[in-house]
């Protein structure tokens, strides 16, 4: 029996732990996606019963990887990791802040998500933004992939199984997301200049 048959055969519980594990720096390879697909095409219980199980398990993950991070500091990041994608990690990251762990933590492939996990715990970045974060993009990730497979079925796990073949459509998603997320930051930053210019300027006219 393989892993994935294994985990397969333990429906729920299995599905919990491979959540878990994708939080985690070991590889799952799109398990918690495979499987909440596999689980939800079954009709075995609703969608959303799946879907709450995944982004459960994956919050929990990322936590654990978050907090591991924060008390190990960048030596954690550099073992776990390696150096190169550590300093690629860390500068994404103070470039792009909730926008990065936002797109990381919903869009499947090809982040490594982890890594980004543990760079907000090495940078101090807030527990209780990055658990809002994380949850709200994971539960919409699990919610999608749940309703997809419970009405689609067989089609949507074969697209999760042989994501290779179907790649220009992913990067399709994956530009128009970070559009979307890039736009945001541009906006976000050009209100606050302009915020601090008119303080600024409140400033010296009293």
């Amino acid at each position: 029996m393989t892993l994935a048959s294994f985990l397969r055969s333990l429906g729920i519980f299995g599905l919990f732990v491979i959540a878990v594990l994708d939080g985690s720096p070991l590889p799952t390879f799109g398990g918690p996606d495979i499987l909440t697909a596999i689980l939800a095409a079954r009709h075995a219980e609703p969608w959303y019963y799946y879907a709450a199980i995944a982004t459960l398990g994956s919050v929990i993950g990322a936590y654990l990887t978050y907090r591991a991070a924060h008390i190990a500091g960048a030596d954690y990041l550099q073992k776990k990791f390696g150096k190169r994608r550590v300093s690629r990690s860390l500068a994404y990251f103070e470039k792009w802040g909730t926008g990065g762990l936002a797109l990381s933590s919903a869009v499947p492939f090809p982040f490594p998500t982890s890594a980004f996990f543990a760079a907000a715990g090495v940078l101090n970045y807030s527990l209780r933004k990055f658990v809002a974060v994380v949850t709200v993009c994971r539960a919409a990730r699990y919610t999608m992939i749940a309703v997809i497979a419970f009405y689609y079925g067989r089609h949507f796990i074969r697209v999760l199984r042989h994501p290779q073949q179907y790649y220009g459509w992913f990067l399709a998603i994956l530009f128009a997301v970070a559009g979307l997320i890039a736009a945001k930051v541009v906006i976000q930053r050009r209100l606050a200049g302009t915020q601090q210019a008119a303080s600024l300027h409140n400033g010296l006219v009293q």
